[in-house]
């Protein structure tokens, strides 16, 4: 675990947090994966039941990043997260990813199979959170989500 790449996320999301403490922290996907070895900071219920190793779930994304109907891929953050920051072998847990697309849920769960994910649904489930980019005209927002 790159422990440098792990504090810069934690200053990051605690500015977040500081500016919009009740509003669900949400990250590029490449400041949540770079450095980050934690097989269990995301889909830890799914991970050694279905679940790709954390390397093979950031190329995954990565790639669904680069479509051309993709215009952003966010990590949204879990609300344990603090605890998490206390112990230092953890990573900042994830709850959900958000993709912006003008793709269809269909779409969206055809680009995410083998992730042993729960689906793919329109919109925020928790809001939106104040710092997430805008939205390009004619995309949503698809999240993935786990148990």
């Amino acid at each position: 675990m790159n422990t440098e790449s792990l504090q810069r996320l934690y200053t990051k999301i605690r500015e977040d947090h500081a500016r919009f403490p009740d509003a669900p922290p949400v990250v590029p996907l490449d400041d949540f994966f770079t450095g980050n070895t934690d097989e269990e900071c995301i889909a830890p219920n799914q991970w050694g039941d279905g679940r790709p190793p954390l390397e093979e779930f950031y190329r995954r994304f990565a790639e669904i990043q680069r479509r051309p109907n993709v215009s952003a891929v966010l990590v949204g953050i879990h609300g344990d997260w603090e605890y998490n920051q206390k112990h230092e072998n953890l990573w900042v847990p994830a709850e959900n990813i958000h993709i912006y697309t003008d793709a269809t849920a269909e779409e969206v769960t055809e680009w995410i199979s083998g992730l042993a994910s729960d689906g793919a649904g329109e919109g925020w489930p928790y809001g939106e959170h104040p710092s997430a980019p805008p939205l390009p005209a004619g995309h949503k927002v698809m999240t993935v989500f786990w148990d």
